[in-house]
């Protein structure tokens, strides 16, 4: 099934996983219910001496109830076969439908974290760092092509393992 790797393992290219081929950004609360989203925004590298990575996630969406609640965070990312799976999940809310059910993956409850069954490579990480994205901070971007005053919340997680099918 899964193994686990080293960071420098990995050999996946950032920009295109998480940029072209998405993510699931997963998280569960204390009382075990968990909620995932497609995410295409983010990134991995090297912050205070650690191996991180870092993802967003807007507050109006479900899944930001959970990475606020849960200090652990997995990325989750399929082969092209799951594109419509992806879709689903970024796209529906778990407020409204159950998007398992609805995707017919398989959750796995490792330790406290959740990933899936389906997945080729899992990041889980641990919360660091979180803040929100300020308007204020922008240099040389307009926010307003992205943004409508819902800034996201960044969080930077220490990469805790790697699992690779």
């Amino acid at each position: 099934m899964f193994k686990r790797i080293l960071p420098e393992e990995l050999d996946k290219n950032v920009f295109n996983a998480v940029g072209r081929q998405w993510m699931l950004i997963t998280a569960k609360k204390a009382d075990g219910s968990f909620n995932t989203m497609t995410a295409s925004w983010g990134g991995m590298g090297v912050l205070w001496n650690k191996n991180v990575f870092f993802c967003f996630v807007r507050p109006q969406r479900y899944t930001h109830e959970f990475t606020e609640e849960s200090n652990e965070i997995t990325l989750s990312f399929f082969e092209e076969e799951y594109r419509d799976t992806l879709k689903i999940c970024g796209s529906k809310s778990g407020r409204d439908c159950d998007k398992i059910a609805e995707t017919g993956l398989t959750p796995i409850n490792d330790n406290g974290i959740v990933y899936f069954e389906q997945a080729e490579t899992v990041i889980c990480g641990r919360k660091i760092y979180t803040d929100t994205i300020k308007e204020s901070g922008f240099v040389d971007i307009d926010p307003s092509q992205w943004y409508k005053g819902d800034f996201h919340t960044v969080y930077i997680c220490e990469i805790k393992q790697i699992l690779k099918k």
